[in-house]
């Protein structure tokens, strides 16, 4: 789409890339009005859920009555779930059971955060190191196919939350979702609709893109992840952080002044490989600029002014220099030549249809905004 066709919602500062987005006569986007119809009075910025957040608290603290953790924290070292472990142990005195996924694409600073909390805290993390030769072969795959680039660590991430809370007996999941700076999910109109969590759609992109089905990798599906564990074993997924005042800024400072916690620049760029494709492959070969959500998510909130998040998007995520630089590093580490990767990036997606079970995740996410557990806005 050429920059002249695209249009900006007049409120936030999400645009026509995302092909689902609907503009009304004002020019306001869709987005806009389910934050302002939808989330914003259950939300309120975090006000008024304080017998709730009590409440849970005791919930979370009975269960784990006689149990080393009473809950699950999957902790990738990013802002979100570090500010959750942190309000987790050092406010709120739970004892969660923290691990943490090395797909082999953790950056220095990634792993230095890590240590610094996993120091003062005081509480030692599970580190789970996947088989990097399975690892690389499965990115080789998702290349091939153009889409869903990180979803072979991120697949896993929620299938180690799922193997963990049914392994350990844990009934509660800390999720970092937050309202304040991530309200606006990625569109699925760039995602193809598929979903990461699917199972049957990450083992057909492999198939049909010459990958052997790694034996070593932990698998989750929509059933178990989106009804058995909640429905059945009644593990139950919380979101506190939606249930106290709470901004990006603030996050960003208290881990600084109590871990020395360095921040990335930008959400997900703790992770080497989600760095690059959000930060210079999807911008370049797609026109996907996923600070469109980020920033729409800040300027809804009130954390950062429509012009402001305008004029941060004028510039790119990651200077042409950063990004070739990191494309000959991600090619040597894929054990590739820089000519192969190219050539993925020169094809795109690559049309096929790949067979999966989204209707389970979608019917999953339609119940859980029924009953009032999922306030993120999905289009």
């Amino acid at each position: 789409m050429e920059k002249s066709e695209i249009k900006v919602c007049k409120h936030c500062v999400m645009n026509t890339t995302d092909t689902n987005l609907v503009l009304d006569e004002n020019g306001v986007c869709d987005r806009c009005h389910d934050y302002e119809e939808r989330v914003l009075p259950w939300w309120n910025h975090g006000k008024g859920h304080e017998e709730e957040l009590k409440n849970l608290i005791a919930d979370i603290k009975k269960s784990g009555e006689g149990k080393e953790y009473d809950c699950l924290l999957g902790l990738s070292g990013g802002l979100d779930s570090s500010y959750m472990l942190h309000l987790a142990i050092a406010e709120w005195g739970l004892r969660p059971f923290v691990f943490h996924i090395d797909c082999g694409w953790d950056l220095p600073v990634t792993v230095d955060n890590l240590k610094k909390m996993e120091a003062k805290m005081g509480v030692k993390f599970h580190n789970e190191v996947l088989d990097w030769e399975e690892m690389r072969q499965m990115q080789i795959a998702f290349f091939k196919a153009g889409i869903g680039l990180d979803v072979p660590q991120d697949h896993c991430f929620v299938a180690m939350v799922d193997h963990f809370a049914q392994k350990m007996g844990i009934k509660y999941i800390l999720n970092g979702f937050n309202v304040a700076t991530e309200a606006v999910a990625d569109p699925a109109s760039w995602g193809s609709g598929y979903q990461t969590a699917d199972k049957t759609f990450v083992q057909d992109v492999l198939r049909k893109n010459g990958c052997p089905i790694p034996k070593h990798y932990v698998w989750t599906t929509g059933f178990k992840h989106k009804f058995w564990l909640p429905y059945v074993k009644g593990v139950k997924t919380v979101q506190p952080l939606n249930l106290i005042p709470l901004t990006k800024k603030q996050m960003v400072d208290t881990l600084a002044k109590e871990y020395g916690y360095e921040p990335y620049g930008q959400k997900h760029f703790e992770d080497e490989i989600t760095k690059f494709v959000e930060g210079w492959w999807n911008p370049k070969r797609y026109g996907q600029d996923i600070r469109m959500a980020w920033n729409s998510s800040l300027v809804m909130t009130g954390q950062m002014t429509r012009e402001d998040a305008l004029k941060e998007m004028e510039q790119p995520p990651m200077t042409d220099e950063e990004g070739q630089k990191m494309f000959k590093a991600i090619a040597k580490k894929l054990q590739i030549s820089e000519e192969e990767l190219q050539s993925y990036f020169d094809k795109g997606y690559d049309g096929r249809k790949y067979k999966n079970n989204t209707w389970a995740f979608n019917l999953g996410i339609k119940l859980y905004q029924m009953l009032g557990l999922d306030h993120r806005i999905r289009k």
